[in-house]
């Protein structure tokens, strides 16, 4: 690309230099063809897809179910890159055409949900407010590290993700301003994590919402860029993302959803616990 450009006066869309992503994005919103979605036989019904969006959604639902909750669900597989959030009924549900999309049909009429974090506290708070802790000072802080994440993890998958490893060319410019802004996204993190076992009392949605970007990150599952990052230095943030990673609802969680990788990581749809024998 060149080092001399002058942005015009008025922006218009070249498709042409979309990247890796250039077939599925587009500066408008709305529906592109008509696809109704498929509904289980359970009342929570999940659109999504494994990214770590969507994992932050599936973890807690195992581990709403682990816990003993009534939290039963369908998942079904959104595939972004084929363009099934454009379709019609994903937009009714989601009009922002983003996964995760969730639809709780135990209410009438059926409630819509979308944005991670607000279908993590809605399913949360129908379940007698799990993994939200009690105390109010707590509490308050656990509503500030899962925004935190909500606001921060753009910089890191947006950004640093979009430039490192989708760009249509390496450029060292936007690698090297995302780079500095995720390490220290990762050091804000390791500090509170030394003298913190979790992000706010107990294990919680901000642990949970953190751990599917950050903690993956640091365990080597994001963009190929663990040593790029360094990210074992973050000693703390590396010995909380694996305590987490070593919980059976997160397993299961994480794959969900999932259409790639091994063959044992994948569970591209559930709609039962016997889906993961």
């Amino acid at each position: 690309m060149s080092n001399d450009y002058v942005p015009p006066k008025v922006w218009t869309w070249d498709q042409a230099n979309g990247g890796q992503f250039a077939n599925i994005n587009r500066p408008t919103a709305g529906a592109t063809h008509d696809k109704a979605l498929p509904v289980g036989a359970h009342p929570l019904q999940l659109y999504s897809l494994a990214t770590p969006n969507g994992v932050k959604v599936t973890i807690l639902l195992e581990e709403l179910l682990e816990a003993g909750h009534d939290a039963e669900y369908d998942a079904w597989l959104i595939d972004i890159g084929k363009g099934d959030q454009f379709g019609s009924g994903f937009v009714e549900v989601n009009p922002n055409s983003k996964i995760p999309a969730l639809m709780d049909h135990s209410v009438t009429p059926p409630q819509r949900v979308f944005e991670s974090a607000s279908i993590m506290l809605y399913l949360a708070e129908k379940f007698g407010g799990a993994f939200i802790p009690k105390d109010p000072r707590a509490r308050t802080e656990m509503f500030s590290w899962l925004f935190w994440q909500m606001g921060s993890a753009p910089f890191v998958g947006g950004g640093f993700g979009h430039f490192y490893a989708y760009a249509p060319s390496k450029m060292e410019y936007p690698i090297n301003r995302y780079a500095m802004e995720t390490k220290r996204q990762l050091d804000v993190l390791d500090r509170h994590l030394a003298e913190h076992d979790w992000m706010s009392g107990d294990y919680s949605l901000a642990d949970m919402a953190i751990y599917a970007w950050y903690g993956n990150l640091v365990l080597g599952r994001a963009y190929d860029a663990a040593e790029f990052l360094d990210v074992t230095s973050y000693t703390h943030v590396l010995a909380w993302a694996q305590k987490i990673d070593a919980r059976p609802a997160v397993i299961r969680g994480r794959k969900v959803n999932r259409s790639w990788g091994e063959a044992h990581e994948q569970l591209p749809e559930r709609h039962s616990a016997s889906d993961f024998d």
